[in-house]
Parts: structure tokens; sequence; C-alpha cells
């Protein structure tokens, strides 16, 4: 049987090493420039040598974002840019401009080129135009269902590739103006505001400062927020359509959203790969998905519904635990210096999560300083010593419930 790949975000040098961990095939983070998630951590030029470095060390792939619109006077910046990465051997890059792309054949030919969702591949005749242009794999526009799928893989020999969990957008594969508009932040150029999350009233000209409601709670009203994609229920259909690889959305979440999904993904996808015929969908995958900070979760255009994403969802997010710590160290027996990342203390129930599906929950007894100095609780950013339960390894995170 042919491997899926699993291809997660890493927004930062310490989201790639969550997801390498916690059991990505291939990882996608942006450099300094030309990606459509300017606001995340990113990497510079030594940190994408490093992140390559790691990379190979795990047998996990590697791919940069060029994917945002440059603009004509940006261009001896780009050809710089790529000719500093040339180097670097990444094993490929994701770019939508067709510009991007004709300059990176030029440049550097032999290295790998993905089409990211920015431009929206729909049909089999597309992915075979950009296949022609030299690309190796299309991520499919988000506005597919099931049967469009099918057609494009019957119609192409061409890597296919899928979100299947994180944050949908309202515009149509992303191309929106509606941040640009009223901030000034486009998001083609990857400084999206996120104004589809914000609340809006409706006011009549005349009748200043009088909001009427449209579907109003105490909040405000949500006219474009969409919902959160989660496919983890539907892997075996979405498989069976033909898709080579399985896309997390999340550049800018949190590193526990980063380990706690992909954990979860790899699981299952490890399960169907074991045994297609014999799967199902364990529910605590859904219960772990339900742990992470999310919005109300949707199939999104997966079943061909008439409105599967803009359907105007709470824009508050849901979550079951906060994030406190990771496992910096830990011997056999479970004596292991973590690093808060919130504030916990003792007598709090505390969880223990690491990859396959591994998880443990105590109750803390002692906090100590690395000078082994008793601690009532332990800050964020403070690296202090715990007992936790055997088998706890370096890179598991700690997490609690959501108090209330």
């Amino acid at each position: 049987m042919k491997k899926i790949e699993l291809l997660a975000p890493a927004g930062d040098p310490q989201k790639l090493a969550s997801a390498i961990y916690f059991g990505a095939d291939a990882v996608y983070l942006g450099g300094p420039g030309y990606g459509l998630r300017s606001q995340a951590g990113n990497f510079d030029l030594d940190q994408l040598r490093q992140a390559r470095r790691l990379c190979s060390e795990h047998g996990v792939r590697l791919y940069l974002t060029l994917n945002a619109t440059p603009r004509t006077g940006e261009w001896p910046h780009l050809q710089a840019y790529l000719e500093e990465l040339r180097p670097l051997d990444l094993d490929a890059y994701i770019v939508a401009d067709p510009g991007v792309l004709a300059l990176v054949r030029q440049l550097d030919p032999r290295r790998e080129i993905h089409l990211s969702t920015q431009a929206n591949t729909a049909n089999a005749a597309a992915v075979r135009f950009w296949q022609a242009a030299g690309v190796s794999r299309v991520n499919l526009a988000r506005e597919l269902s099931l049967d469009d799928i099918r057609a494009i893989r019957a119609g192409t020999d061409l890597e296919l590739e899928a979100f299947v969990h994180g944050a949908m957008c309202v515009a149509w594969s992303g191309r929106c103006l509606l941040s640009a508009a009223l901030t000034g932040r486009s998001a083609n150029r990857g400084a999206c505001a996120q104004p589809c999350r914000w609340s809006y009233r409706l006011e009549e000209e005349l009748r200043p400062g009088e909001y009427h409601t449209i579907e109003e709670d105490e909040r405000g009203t949500y006219l474009f927020n969409s919902r959160d994609l989660r496919l983890v229920e539907h892997l075996p259909v979405l498989l069976a359509a033909g898709v080579d690889s399985l896309k997390i959305e999340g550049r800018m979440k949190s590193r526990y959203y980063v380990a706690a999904v992909t954990r979860v993904y790899r699981r299952a996808l490890d399960a169907w790969q074991a045994d297609p015929e014999g799967w199902h969908c364990d529910p605590l995958w859904l219960e772990e998905l339900d742990k992470v900070s999310h919005r109300p979760y949707d199939s999104g255009f997966l079943f061909a519904r008439e409105d599967p994403v803009v359907e105007a969802g709470e824009s508050r997010y849901r979550r079951a635990c906060d994030f406190v710590a990771v496992v910096l160290s830990a011997d056999p027996n479970g004596r292991a210096l973590v690093e808060g990342r919130n504030r916990f203390r003792v007598g709090e129930q505390i969880e223990v999560i690491g990859p396959r599906m591994r998880q443990q929950t105590l109750v803390l007894e002692r906090i100590e300083t690395e000078d082994g100095e008793s601690l009532s609780a332990a800050h964020a950013n403070f690296r202090v010593w715990l007992q936790l339960p055997a088998g706890t390894a370096a890179g598991d995170l700690l997490r609690r419930p959501v108090a209330g």
C-alpha cells in the first residue's frame, strides 16, 4: 500500500520540534517573507538551516511557503532570496503565483514545487496545466467535494494534497480583500487581520448609534465567521478518493495544538494503513481534538452541502485543556525537568501527553527549582523539577483541564 503523508504546520522552531516528535511525515513552514503567514514566528536563514538538519535527522520532509503574491518591485529581493535558499536543499517550495513558479524553475530547476491552495485548483485540467509548468503536487481548493476529488484523481497522476483539519476561510480559497480594505493588511500577502472573526452590528445611515440585530447574541453578530475543519472521522473516504497528503492547518496556532492534533491524525492514519477494512474512528480521537482550542467543527465542502462553511458559527474558541509545560528531560523513573508555559501549582491534576496517544493523569505532589528548593507553584518560562509517570520523555507536553 502506498504510504500517505501526514503534513503538519511548523510556525516556529518549537512547533517544528513538536510536529516531528508527535509524528508528522512532513512539515511546512515560512521564511522571512513571501509566505501567507507573516505573523507566525517563521524562520530566518540560520533557523532554516537548523530546521533542515533536524528534519533530515528524523526522515521528515520540509516544505517552505512562498505562496504570497509579490509585486514588481519585490522581484530583485525575491531572486536574491531564492539564491540564498538554494544551498539549503529544502524538499519543496509551496507557491501560488505563476511568476514565482517560473522564477524558481529558472534559478533552481531541480527544486520540487508544490502548488498552494491559494491557486484555487478545482479541476483535473488545471492540475494538468500546473503539472506541465513543473509542479509535482497540488494542494486542492478547499471548496471541493469528494466527487470533485475523485474526478481530479481520475484525470491526473499528479500528487494531490488536501486539508483535513484547522481553520477555514469564508473567502474562496483564501482570496479575500476584507482585511486589506478594513486594516490595510493584505491577506494575499500574508498579513491577514482576520476581520471575518470580528463582531459586527448593523447601523442605518440616518439613525447613527441605533444598532440592529441580525441573529445577534449578547456578544454581537458574526456575519463572516466560518467553522473549523475536522475530517478525522472521514479519512477512509478521503483516502479512497485518491489524496496523497493530509494537511493540518495551523502555523499561527500553539505548540500544544500542533502536538495534540498531529498525534491524533498520526494514530488515525496509521490505523487505516494497518487495516483499512477494519478501520473505525476511535471516540478518543474526537475527544482529544475537542481538547485543543477550536471553533465548532464542520466537514467543510466534502459532502457537497449548500452551505458547509459560511454558516455563521460563534466566534468564541472552545477548549477543554490548558497547555502548562513542556518536558525538557526525564529519567526512566519519570523525574523530569520541565519548562512552564502557564502557571501551575502543587495539588493540581496534570496530564502528560506523548506520541502514539500515550497519556497519563496525575496530581502534582511537589515542584522543585533547579536548585532543589520546594515551590507551591511554577510560572511561565520557569524551569522546575517534577515527578511524572515512568516513561515520560523529553518533548512530552503537560496540560490540565480548564477550570469550570
